[in-house]
């Protein structure tokens, strides 16, 4: 007669929940290279922002001049900035978005002027030093300076 079968039992060992040393270094590592990519990714795109909120601001003077000029045979001055149409232009001395404070600055004739967009008015982080002061005038020429006063007129105004 043949010997019963015994039954083999196996035990297995089930894994522990949770992470090993080598994975937590990986996962910090991983980390660390996505922040040293993304942070100044991050500051050169609101540093754009902020600079196309100065665009946008002097484009829209530029284009209120013109309006008011068609009806005044002159341009409007900083103190007509603010000013309701049909006496001013109806524009505020802020940009759109707060970082910049618009001024006009005529010639003595009233027959040009410039638009000024001055950098870090209101702002709660450090300004944009490359980029202090944006100007166009009445011919559309665009100008702008950094915090030591060198010509930055291509790079803050995206002319290639």
């Amino acid at each position: 007669m043949a010997a019963p079968a015994r039954a083999v039992t196996l035990t297995t060992r089930m894994p522990r929940p949770g992470f090993t040393l080598s994975e937590v270094f990986t996962g910090i590592v991983a980390l660390i290279v996505i922040a040293a990519v993304a942070i100044p990714m991050w500051r050169t795109h609101e540093l754009r922002t902020r600079r196309d909120d100065a665009i946008e601001a002097l484009l829209a003077v530029q284009f209120a001049q013109d309006q008011y000029f068609g009806k005044h045979a002159r341009y409007a001055n900083d103190a007509q900035l603010g000013a309701n149409p049909p006496a001013g232009m109806g524009l505020k001395a802020v940009s759109a978005r707060g970082f910049y404070q618009i001024k006009v600055q005529n010639s003595g004739d009233d027959l040009g002027y410039w638009a000024i967009a001055r950098a870090g008015v209101l702002d709660r982080e450090p300004a944009d030093t490359r980029c202090v002061e944006m100007r166009i005038d009445q011919n559309g020429r665009r100008f702008a300076i950094d915090s030591e006063g060198a010509d930055r007129s291509a790079d803050c105004w995206n002319i290639n």
